[in-house]
Order: C-alpha cells, then structure tokens, then sequence
C-alpha cells in the first residue's frame, strides 16, 4: 500500500461525492489543494487511472473523466493495488474508534500501529499520511506520534457546532457573495442522491465528506479567506466523532431538507433568509447531537 495508492482513492470519492459527469476536467493542481498536497503525487495517481480507462488524457489539456470508477472490473482493480485502500481505511476506523474508546494511547510509534493492526510499513505510512493530513496526529520531534487530544470527546463535537454557527452563516451575507450555478447544481444533485437512497447505503466516508462538500461550498462562495480557512480546519478535526454520530442516520432526510431549502433561497439571492435557514439547519443538527450524546461516548 503506497501513499500514491491513498491519493488514488481520495480522487474516486472526489469523482462520486462530486458527482463528475463523464468528460469533466479532473485538474492536478485543484485537486492537490483539495486534498493538501503537493501536485506530484496527484499526477501520479492521474497516470494510473489514465491506465485503467477511468480517465482519459488529452495532449496539453490534461485529465478528463472517462467513466464511472465503479464500472471498472474487481479484477482490474486488484491488479492494481486499489483493494489495498480498503486495509488502511479499515485500520482508520479502527484508530478513531480505540482512540474515542480510551483504549490507545495519545502518543505512540509506528511499531506499536504495526503490531497492533497487522499492518506493513507502507501502510502505516498511508495510514498516517492520512490522518496527519485531517490534522488529527502529528509527528513527535524525534521519534514516535502524538493524537491530538481535540474531537475525542463529545463536547468538542458540539463545540465545532457552535463554532460553525457563529461563523457559516455569515459568511452567506459576505459583500459580492456569489455561488456559482455549477457549484450549486452540483450541492442539489448530492442532496437528491441521498433522499434518493444514498442515506441508508453510503459510507460513513462518504456521509461526512458530502456534508463537508456542501457547508464548505457554501463559505468559499464567499470569497473571504478567513472563513474559509476556518470552517476547512473544522471539518479535518471533527470526523472521528462525526463518524460516530452516523450510527444514527434517521435525521439525515432532515437534513437534506433543510440544505435543499437554503440551496432555494440563494439561488433566488435571498441570501439574509439563507442565512437564517443555515443557521435554524445547524442549531437542529446540534439539538440532535445532544440527544445522542450518550451514543457519542459509547
């Protein structure tokens, strides 16, 4: 398992949380600053999807979207080394949920991670990569790896919300606010998908990142780098407990309601109306993890 392997599996959940028609642009360097890092290993990963048909690449245009990543063959898949994500993403889970549980330590080295998960060192390299990149770990001077201590306990989850309560909904009546057709099209089309059925068959992964698409679309429609640099260091550090929020999925039809309402609203540049249908989504959203509170610490 490469890190080039994890880069290749974050541009598959791009391409399905985004919902890329066939032929759309995947350019290296937006996805580079997406994913925060640097363009090399992007492109690298653009090769191998080049070779497996999913994209296609035209001479000094780029990469381009061929078909649909879950088209593609098992086989083929396994071939090139694709299934191995699956080991570093199950290892994850089983980090976020020892972590919330008390059972592993704040600090510890890779050898620890590989005896305890069965893991190689290519994949503790991933494994790490990853969550360093949601900055939820960081490396010790020296030797060794510290957790963050932040997001492991339930009322950091509710804090995150009351953070983005204070600042989401302002940013929806920034001056020369503008969300873009494509981009709100594109939030509509994910919401659709999950009333649809993708509440009850989608990924934890993949609950959480089309809820962080969608807020994180909305600020940067804003244009002001404050919030959105805020809100994006938000969303990296409060996935552990999110995931667990997701044991209970009941609310989500709520949700994707109350998104589509403020999606209405600012498309029709009622944008003062906008903000408060945000902010009345996310005081909900907070209500309910209050009520599962128990759950968050189970």
């Amino acid at each position: 398992m490469s890190a080039q392997h994890t880069i290749l599996s974050q541009i598959i959940a791009i391409i399905e949380q985004d919902q890329l028609p066939i032929g759309a642009h995947l350019a290296a360097q937006k996805i580079a600053d997406r994913l925060r890092v640097s363009r090399s290993p992007v492109n690298d990963a653009l090769v191998v999807l080049s070779e497996s048909g999913i994209v296609a690449r035209q001479p000094n245009r780029g990469y381009f979207l061929a078909q649909d990543p879950s088209s593609i063959d098992p086989s083929l898949q396994k071939r090139a080394g694709w299934t191995e994500v699956d080991v570093v993403t199950d290892t994850y889970f089983k980090i976020a949920d020892a972590l919330l549980r008390g059972e592993l330590p704040l600090e510890c080295s890779e050898a620890l991670l590989r005896a305890r998960y069965g893991l190689t060192n290519e994949q503790v390299k991933a494994l790490l990569t990853r969550i360093s990149t949601e900055g939820w770990v960081s490396r010790k001077p020296g030797y060794g790896w510290a957790f963050s201590s932040m997001m492991t306990t339930p009322d950091s989850l509710l804090q995150s919300y009351r953070l983005r309560l204070a600042l989401e909904p302002a940013a929806l009546l920034e001056p020369g606010y503008r969300l873009l057709p494509g981009v709100l099209e594109r939030c509509r089309a994910a919401e659709q998908h999950l009333l649809d059925g993708g509440i009850d068959t989608d990924t934890a992964d993949q609950l959480h990142d089309r809820g962080v698409r969608f807020h994180e679309s909305l600020v940067e429609a804003s244009g002001n780098p404050f919030f959105i640099d805020t809100i994006k260091r938000v969303n990296r550090v409060r996935r552990l407990l999110s995931y667990r929020s997701m044991r209970d999925r009941a609310r989500y039809k709520q949700h994707c309601a109350q998104h589509l309402e403020v999606l209405r609203l600012l498309e029709q540049e009622r944008n003062e109306e906008a903000s408060e249908a945000l902010a009345e989504h996310l005081r909900s959203t907070l209500k309910n993890l209050t009520q599962i509170s128990g759950m968050l610490r189970s």
